[in-house]
Protein backbone atom coordinates (compact mmCIF):
# COMPACT_ATOMS: atom_id res chain seq x y z
CA UNK A 1 0.00 0.00 0.00
CA UNK A 2 1.15 3.41 -1.20
CA UNK A 3 -0.18 6.38 1.62
CA UNK A 4 0.27 9.53 1.53
CA UNK A 5 0.88 11.25 4.92
CA UNK A 6 -0.28 14.91 5.42
CA UNK A 7 -0.27 16.07 9.16
CA UNK A 8 -1.51 19.70 8.33
CA UNK A 9 -1.19 21.90 11.16
CA UNK A 10 -1.54 22.55 15.30
CA UNK A 11 -2.71 18.92 16.87
CA UNK A 12 -2.58 17.42 13.45
CA UNK A 13 1.34 17.05 14.24
CA UNK A 14 0.35 14.98 17.79
CA UNK A 15 -2.03 12.58 16.59
CA UNK A 16 -1.13 11.72 13.29
CA UNK A 17 2.58 10.11 14.48
CA UNK A 18 0.86 8.39 16.82
CA UNK A 19 -1.43 6.80 14.18
CA UNK A 20 1.68 5.71 11.98
CA UNK A 21 2.50 4.26 15.04
CA UNK A 22 -0.50 1.96 15.11
CA UNK A 23 -0.48 1.22 12.13
CA UNK A 24 3.17 -0.32 11.63
CA UNK A 25 1.97 -2.27 14.76
CA UNK A 26 -1.22 -3.16 12.83
CA UNK A 27 1.23 -4.15 9.96
CA UNK A 28 3.47 -6.52 12.02
CA UNK A 29 0.88 -8.25 12.73
CA UNK A 30 -1.07 -9.26 10.30
CA UNK A 31 1.64 -9.09 7.82
CA UNK A 32 0.91 -6.41 5.00
CA UNK A 33 3.28 -3.96 3.76
CA UNK A 34 2.99 0.02 3.00
CA UNK A 35 5.14 2.78 1.91
CA UNK A 36 4.67 6.28 3.33
CA UNK A 37 5.03 9.74 1.31
CA UNK A 38 4.66 12.93 3.85
CA UNK A 39 3.37 16.29 2.70
CA UNK A 40 4.04 19.50 4.46
CA UNK A 41 0.62 21.71 3.08
CA UNK A 42 -0.85 23.87 5.87
CA UNK A 43 -1.41 26.64 7.17
CA UNK A 44 2.39 27.16 8.26
CA UNK A 45 3.55 26.00 4.84
CA UNK A 46 1.28 28.71 3.41
CA UNK A 47 3.03 31.51 5.51
CA UNK A 48 6.48 30.25 4.61
CA UNK A 49 5.22 29.43 1.10
CA UNK A 50 2.62 31.62 0.17
CA UNK A 51 1.14 28.39 -1.75
CA UNK A 52 -1.54 25.88 -0.40
CA UNK A 53 -1.27 22.41 -2.39
CA UNK A 54 0.18 23.06 -5.76
CA UNK A 55 -1.35 21.18 -8.57
CA UNK A 56 1.90 18.55 -8.71
CA UNK A 57 1.20 17.66 -5.88
CA UNK A 58 -2.17 17.16 -6.00
CA UNK A 59 -1.29 14.61 -8.53
CA UNK A 60 0.72 12.98 -6.47
CA UNK A 61 -1.38 12.43 -3.93
CA UNK A 62 -3.52 10.97 -6.51
CA UNK A 63 -1.42 8.33 -7.59
CA UNK A 64 -1.74 6.94 -3.99
CA UNK A 65 -3.88 4.17 -2.16
CA UNK A 66 -4.67 6.47 0.59
CA UNK A 67 -4.37 9.92 2.29
CA UNK A 68 -4.07 10.23 5.84
CA UNK A 69 -4.47 13.72 7.13
CA UNK A 70 -4.27 15.66 10.50
CA UNK A 71 -5.86 19.20 10.40
CA UNK A 72 -5.25 22.29 8.50
CA UNK A 73 -6.09 25.67 10.34
CA UNK A 74 -4.97 28.46 11.84
CA UNK A 75 -0.90 29.25 12.53
CA UNK A 76 -0.69 28.22 16.46
CA UNK A 77 1.07 31.73 16.73
CA UNK A 78 -2.16 33.41 16.26
CA UNK A 79 -1.44 34.19 12.62
CA UNK A 80 -3.98 36.46 11.02
CA UNK A 81 -2.37 36.44 7.71
CA UNK A 82 -4.26 33.64 6.39
CA UNK A 83 -7.34 34.70 4.43
CA UNK A 84 -10.33 33.53 5.49
CA UNK A 85 -11.16 29.74 4.71
CA UNK A 86 -8.29 29.40 1.93
CA UNK A 87 -6.88 26.46 3.68
CA UNK A 88 -10.51 24.81 3.68
CA UNK A 89 -11.01 25.45 0.22
CA UNK A 90 -7.76 24.97 -1.33
CA UNK A 91 -6.73 22.14 0.28
CA UNK A 92 -9.40 20.25 2.27
CA UNK A 93 -11.88 20.90 -0.62
CA UNK A 94 -9.64 21.11 -3.26
CA UNK A 95 -8.47 17.52 -2.44
CA UNK A 96 -12.30 16.23 -2.51
CA UNK A 97 -13.26 17.89 -5.66
CA UNK A 98 -10.39 17.28 -8.17
CA UNK A 99 -9.62 13.14 -6.51
CA UNK A 100 -13.77 13.12 -6.93
CA UNK A 101 -13.94 11.78 -2.93
CA UNK A 102 -17.34 11.85 -3.54
CA UNK A 103 -18.73 9.97 0.13
CA UNK A 104 -17.85 11.27 3.24
CA UNK A 105 -18.47 8.34 5.37
CA UNK A 106 -18.72 9.03 9.19
CA UNK A 107 -19.45 6.57 11.87
CA UNK A 108 -21.22 8.13 14.82
CA UNK A 109 -20.81 5.40 17.73
CA UNK A 110 -20.27 5.51 21.52
CA UNK A 111 -18.10 3.52 23.13
CA UNK A 112 -18.40 1.86 26.18
CA UNK A 113 -16.79 4.19 29.00
CA UNK A 114 -17.05 7.24 26.93
CA UNK A 115 -19.20 9.98 27.92
CA UNK A 116 -21.93 11.43 26.22
CA UNK A 117 -23.69 14.82 27.09
CA UNK A 118 -27.61 12.81 25.89
CA UNK A 119 -29.26 11.81 29.52
CA UNK A 120 -30.13 8.06 29.86
CA UNK A 121 -28.41 6.89 26.84
CA UNK A 122 -25.87 4.80 26.52
CA UNK A 123 -23.78 2.70 23.44
CA UNK A 124 -26.64 0.85 22.17
CA UNK A 125 -28.62 3.63 21.48
CA UNK A 126 -25.79 5.66 19.55
CA UNK A 127 -24.49 3.61 16.38
CA UNK A 128 -25.22 5.28 13.12
CA UNK A 129 -23.48 6.01 10.06
CA UNK A 130 -23.87 9.27 8.16
CA UNK A 131 -23.35 8.89 3.88
CA UNK A 132 -22.42 13.08 3.31
CA UNK A 133 -22.30 13.83 -0.65
CA UNK A 134 -19.09 15.05 -0.73
CA UNK A 135 -18.46 17.32 -3.97
CA UNK A 136 -21.53 18.87 -4.57
CA UNK A 137 -24.53 21.24 -3.27
CA UNK A 138 -23.44 24.68 -1.52
CA UNK A 139 -19.20 24.04 -1.22
CA UNK A 140 -18.98 23.83 -4.53
CA UNK A 141 -18.02 27.38 -4.75
CA UNK A 142 -20.15 28.42 -7.08
CA UNK A 143 -20.98 32.02 -6.57
CA UNK A 144 -19.39 35.39 -6.90
CA UNK A 145 -20.22 39.13 -5.84
CA UNK A 146 -21.55 42.42 -7.17
CA UNK A 147 -20.70 45.94 -6.15
CA UNK A 148 -18.16 44.30 -3.21
CA UNK A 149 -17.92 46.78 -0.55
CA UNK A 150 -20.76 49.41 -1.23
CA UNK A 151 -24.26 49.55 -0.21
CA UNK A 152 -25.38 47.53 -3.05
CA UNK A 153 -23.75 44.81 -2.58
CA UNK A 154 -25.05 41.11 -3.66
CA UNK A 155 -23.28 38.03 -2.90
CA UNK A 156 -24.22 34.50 -5.12
CA UNK A 157 -23.87 31.28 -3.47
CA UNK A 158 -25.42 28.37 -5.92
CA UNK A 159 -26.48 25.29 -4.39
CA UNK A 160 -25.29 22.42 -7.47
CA UNK A 161 -27.29 19.38 -7.42
CA UNK A 162 -26.99 16.53 -10.26
CA UNK A 163 -28.67 13.49 -10.94
CA UNK A 164 -25.54 11.65 -11.35
CA UNK A 165 -24.00 13.20 -7.82
CA UNK A 166 -26.81 12.16 -5.90
CA UNK A 167 -27.82 9.05 -7.19
CA UNK A 168 -24.34 7.90 -6.50
CA UNK A 169 -24.08 9.04 -2.78
CA UNK A 170 -27.85 7.38 -2.16
CA UNK A 171 -26.39 4.12 -4.12
CA UNK A 172 -23.35 3.72 -1.84
CA UNK A 173 -25.96 4.07 1.63
CA UNK A 174 -27.68 1.38 0.29
CA UNK A 175 -24.62 -0.84 -0.48
CA UNK A 176 -23.51 0.34 2.56
CA UNK A 177 -26.39 -0.78 4.52
CA UNK A 178 -26.44 -4.06 2.46
CA UNK A 179 -22.82 -5.20 2.89
CA UNK A 180 -22.62 -4.41 7.13
CA UNK A 181 -26.24 -5.74 7.81
CA UNK A 182 -27.41 -2.08 8.82
CA UNK A 183 -31.40 -2.44 8.25
CA UNK A 184 -32.59 1.12 7.65
CA UNK A 185 -31.71 4.05 5.11
CA UNK A 186 -33.19 7.89 6.11
CA UNK A 187 -32.74 10.37 3.65
CA UNK A 188 -32.25 13.64 5.45
CA UNK A 189 -32.70 17.03 3.13
CA UNK A 190 -35.46 20.04 3.37
CA UNK A 191 -38.16 19.45 0.52
CA UNK A 192 -40.71 21.23 2.17
CA UNK A 193 -38.73 24.69 1.39
CA UNK A 194 -35.90 23.50 -1.10
CA UNK A 195 -38.66 22.34 -3.86
CA UNK A 196 -36.16 22.07 -7.05
CA UNK A 197 -32.64 20.41 -5.34
CA UNK A 198 -34.30 18.47 -2.92
CA UNK A 199 -37.06 17.36 -4.89
CA UNK A 200 -34.72 16.28 -7.00
CA UNK A 201 -33.10 14.01 -3.76
CA UNK A 202 -36.51 12.81 -2.82
CA UNK A 203 -37.07 11.62 -6.55
CA UNK A 204 -33.43 9.50 -6.65
CA UNK A 205 -34.16 7.84 -3.49
CA UNK A 206 -37.30 6.91 -3.85
CA UNK A 207 -36.16 5.44 -7.01
CA UNK A 208 -33.10 3.91 -5.65
CA UNK A 209 -34.65 2.35 -2.91
CA UNK A 210 -36.50 -0.12 -4.89
CA UNK A 211 -33.14 -2.01 -6.32
CA UNK A 212 -32.83 -2.69 -1.62
CA UNK A 213 -36.03 -4.41 -1.31
CA UNK A 214 -35.00 -5.86 2.20
CA UNK A 215 -33.93 -2.41 3.81
CA UNK A 216 -36.26 -0.69 5.33
CA UNK A 217 -36.41 3.70 4.47
CA UNK A 218 -37.81 6.73 5.73
CA UNK A 219 -37.26 10.65 5.71
CA UNK A 220 -36.54 13.57 7.77
CA UNK A 221 -36.50 17.12 7.27
CA UNK A 222 -33.20 18.31 8.45
CA UNK A 223 -34.45 20.21 11.56
CA UNK A 224 -36.13 17.47 12.70
CA UNK A 225 -33.36 15.16 12.43
CA UNK A 226 -31.14 17.24 14.52
CA UNK A 227 -34.02 17.16 17.39
CA UNK A 228 -34.22 13.56 16.61
CA UNK A 229 -30.38 12.64 17.23
CA UNK A 230 -30.68 14.38 20.58
CA UNK A 231 -33.93 12.95 21.49
CA UNK A 232 -34.02 9.50 20.18
CA UNK A 233 -30.59 8.85 18.22
CA UNK A 234 -31.70 4.66 18.20
CA UNK A 235 -33.87 5.36 15.18
CA UNK A 236 -30.92 6.15 13.14
CA UNK A 237 -29.12 3.36 11.44
CA UNK A 238 -27.43 4.82 8.04
CA UNK A 239 -28.16 8.16 6.95
CA UNK A 240 -28.18 9.76 3.64
CA UNK A 241 -27.84 13.65 3.46
CA UNK A 242 -26.64 16.61 0.98
CA UNK A 243 -23.01 18.49 1.61
CA UNK A 244 -23.64 21.36 3.70
CA UNK A 245 -26.75 19.24 5.90
CA UNK A 246 -23.93 16.75 6.75
CA UNK A 247 -21.24 18.90 7.93
CA UNK A 248 -23.70 20.35 10.24
CA UNK A 249 -25.05 17.09 11.33
CA UNK A 250 -21.83 15.34 11.30
CA UNK A 251 -20.79 17.74 14.43
CA UNK A 252 -23.55 17.09 16.06
CA UNK A 253 -23.17 12.78 15.84
CA UNK A 254 -19.12 14.02 16.81
CA UNK A 255 -21.02 15.53 20.25
CA UNK A 256 -23.06 12.97 21.33
CA UNK A 257 -20.47 10.53 20.42
CA UNK A 258 -18.17 11.81 22.79
CA UNK A 259 -16.74 14.72 21.20
CA UNK A 260 -14.44 15.53 18.31
CA UNK A 261 -11.50 13.32 19.87
CA UNK A 262 -13.71 10.27 19.18
CA UNK A 263 -14.96 10.89 15.47
CA UNK A 264 -13.26 9.48 12.66
CA UNK A 265 -13.93 10.10 8.66
CA UNK A 266 -13.17 9.36 5.24
CA UNK A 267 -13.48 10.68 2.02
CA UNK A 268 -13.98 8.35 -0.22
CA UNK A 269 -13.41 7.95 -4.01
CA UNK A 270 -15.03 4.33 -4.06
CA UNK A 271 -13.90 3.69 -7.76
CA UNK A 272 -10.61 3.98 -6.04
CA UNK A 273 -9.57 5.81 -9.32
CA UNK A 274 -7.68 8.55 -7.25
CA UNK A 275 -6.58 7.76 -3.33
CA UNK A 276 -9.29 7.82 -0.84
CA UNK A 277 -8.39 10.53 2.35
CA UNK A 278 -8.99 9.52 5.96
CA UNK A 279 -9.05 12.13 8.42
CA UNK A 280 -9.86 13.04 12.45
CA UNK A 281 -11.95 15.35 11.92
CA UNK A 282 -11.24 18.11 14.97
CA UNK A 283 -9.51 20.41 13.37
CA UNK A 284 -6.11 21.80 14.15
CA UNK A 285 -6.84 22.79 17.83
CA UNK A 286 -4.54 25.71 18.29
CA UNK A 287 -5.63 26.28 21.97
CA UNK A 288 -3.84 22.81 22.72
CA UNK A 289 -1.37 22.55 20.05
CA UNK A 290 2.02 21.46 21.08
CA UNK A 291 0.92 20.87 24.29
CA UNK A 292 0.43 16.54 24.08
CA UNK A 293 -3.32 16.72 25.29
CA UNK A 294 -5.18 15.62 21.92
CA UNK A 295 -7.68 13.15 21.71
CA UNK A 296 -5.91 10.48 19.30
CA UNK A 297 -8.65 8.13 19.13
CA UNK A 298 -10.45 9.26 16.26
CA UNK A 299 -6.85 9.34 14.41
CA UNK A 300 -6.71 5.87 15.12
CA UNK A 301 -10.54 4.94 14.29
CA UNK A 302 -9.30 6.81 10.78
CA UNK A 303 -6.04 4.35 9.94
CA UNK A 304 -8.79 1.41 10.65
CA UNK A 305 -11.37 2.70 8.04
CA UNK A 306 -8.26 3.47 5.65
CA UNK A 307 -7.53 -0.07 6.19
CA UNK A 308 -10.79 -1.43 6.06
CA UNK A 309 -11.23 0.37 2.69
CA UNK A 310 -7.82 -0.92 1.26
CA UNK A 311 -9.16 -4.46 2.16
CA UNK A 312 -7.63 -5.15 5.29
CA UNK A 313 -10.32 -5.99 7.24
CA UNK A 314 -8.72 -7.76 10.19
CA UNK A 315 -6.71 -5.36 10.57
CA UNK A 316 -9.56 -2.71 10.82
CA UNK A 317 -11.66 -4.74 13.04
CA UNK A 318 -8.65 -5.00 15.73
CA UNK A 319 -7.92 -1.31 16.35
CA UNK A 320 -11.49 -0.65 16.45
CA UNK A 321 -11.73 -3.25 19.23
CA UNK A 322 -7.87 -1.89 20.89
CA UNK A 323 -9.62 1.63 20.82
CA UNK A 324 -13.05 0.77 22.12
CA UNK A 325 -11.14 -1.56 25.35
CA UNK A 326 -8.68 1.54 25.99
CA UNK A 327 -11.17 3.85 26.62
CA UNK A 328 -13.86 1.90 28.18
CA UNK A 329 -11.18 2.47 31.11
CA UNK A 330 -11.75 6.29 32.41
CA UNK A 331 -8.04 6.31 33.87
CA UNK A 332 -7.25 6.23 29.50
CA UNK A 333 -9.30 9.42 29.00
CA UNK A 334 -7.35 12.18 27.44
CA UNK A 335 -8.93 16.01 28.62
CA UNK A 336 -11.62 16.07 26.94
CA UNK A 337 -13.29 12.80 28.12
CA UNK A 338 -12.86 14.16 31.16
CA UNK A 339 -9.09 12.44 31.88
CA UNK A 340 -5.45 13.48 32.44
CA UNK A 341 -4.23 11.14 30.05
CA UNK A 342 -1.63 12.44 27.40
CA UNK A 343 -1.77 12.04 23.54
CA UNK A 344 1.24 9.80 23.50
CA UNK A 345 -0.08 7.78 26.72
CA UNK A 346 -3.10 6.87 24.82
CA UNK A 347 -1.34 5.98 21.39
CA UNK A 348 1.09 3.64 23.53
CA UNK A 349 -1.68 2.16 25.55
CA UNK A 350 -3.63 1.43 22.42
CA UNK A 351 -0.07 0.22 20.66
CA UNK A 352 0.22 -2.20 23.59
CA UNK A 353 -3.52 -3.46 23.85
CA UNK A 354 -2.88 -4.61 19.62
CA UNK A 355 0.30 -5.94 20.32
Amino acid sequence: MKIAVMPGDGVGKEVVPEGLKVLKVVSEKFGFSYTTDHYPFGGEYYLEKKETLPNSALKELAAHDAILFGAVGVDPRGSTQIPQGILEAEILLKMRFELDQYINLRPTKLLPGVPTPLKNVGPADIDMVIVRENTEGLYCQNGGFLYKGTQHEVANQIEVTTRRGVERAIRYAFDYAKQFNRKKVTLVAKTNVLRFAHNLWQRAFEEVKTDYPGIETDYHHVDACTMYMVTKPKIYDVIVTTNMFGDIITDLGAAIQGGMGMAASGNLNPTRQAASMFEPVHGSAPDIAGKNLANPIATFLSVGMMLDFLNQPKAARAIYQACADVVADPKNHTRDLGGTCTTTQVGETVCAKLA
